[in-house]
């Protein structure tokens, strides 16, 4: 039994390790193309014969990445911070408490998220043009404050937590609130930690809303400073690759700090007792 298990251990890590290999494999080649001529990518070369920053002084002449840069983490940060809040106030309301209508407005809040996101846009266009908000802060943040998603995963992290606490925590004395705000939120931290990683990354790519409510470089995001360098007469793939990777440093480091959380969060409630 042994042996098979180390074989088993063995074989489940080597393929651990060509996946990890398949999925970084285009990134390595991007930060690598970022460093090379315009000669060395045409020849297919996979490492540079010497590192040049010339690709990405290239993009940020073409475009403001580091403007998209700092609109994309403002937005992104807003909109984690608000879902959170009202996420976790409505996951409170429907895993904890109990009111009348509460399981068809739970139910509605579930049906919401069938609805495709660009069957509504042209809607939440409208009404951010008729508010006069277009080219803000307002039009990307707000139609993004709340999530059907992040409401459902907290309601579920509250049901998670023994009824007996909330009952020990009503015999001290501990009202609703407090219950929510000193015990209930401490609990679910990891449950808040995967779904901020995710409500981050989430917002961070969006591409069609950021490119249908601005119209000026001073409001745009990041994906969009992407197709600003594509667009361009002739294609440059080293500035390309640069701004790529400029683009995706912010977001590995969210995922790399969060990891734990991360991992805490998805791990989290699968063992009772």
């Amino acid at each position: 039994m042994a042996k098979t298990s180390k074989g088993t251990t063995l074989v489940l890590a080597l393929v651990s390790f060509l996946l990890a290999a398949v999925i970084v494999s285009p990134l390595l080649y991007c930060l690598s193309a970022s460093f090379m001529t315009e000669k060395e990518l045409y020849a297919s070369q996979l490492l540079p014969s010497a590192l040049t920053l010339d690709n990405y002084y290239a993009a940020l002449r073409v475009a403001p990445i580091f403007t998209f840069i700092l609109n994309s983490t403002i937005v992104a940060l807003v909109c984690t911070a608000a879902q959170l809040f009202t996420g976790s106030l409505a996951g409170y309301a429907f895993g904890c408490l109990k009111f009348r209508g509460q399981k068809p407005l739970f139910l509605l809040f579930l049906a919401t998220m069938m609805i495709p996101g660009n069957a509504i846009i042209i809607a939440n266009y409208l009404t951010m043009a008729q508010m006069k908000l277009l080219n803000s802060y307002w039009a990307l943040i707000l139609p993004y404050m709340t999530s059907a998603f992040c409401v459902f995963n907290m309601r579920q992290a509250y049901m998670s937590l023994p009824t007996e606490l909330r009952e020990a925590a009503i015999i001290d004395g501990c009202n609703s609130f407090q219950f929510f705000l000193h015990i209930g939120l401490p609990l679910t931290v990891p449950f808040l930690g995967s779904l901020g990683i995710y409500t981050f990354l989430q917002i961070w790519n969006q591409y069609l809303w950021p490119l249908l409510v601005t119209n000026s470089l001073g409001m745009r995001t990041v994906q969009i400073g992407i197709g600003m360098l594509q667009n361009a007469d002739a294609m440059a793939y080293g500035p390309v690759m640069a701004g790529t990777i400029m683009i995706l440093v912010p977001s590995i480091l969210v995922f790399i700090f969060g990891q734990k959380t991360l991992i805490s969060g998805l791990t989290a409630g699968s063992v009772k007792g």
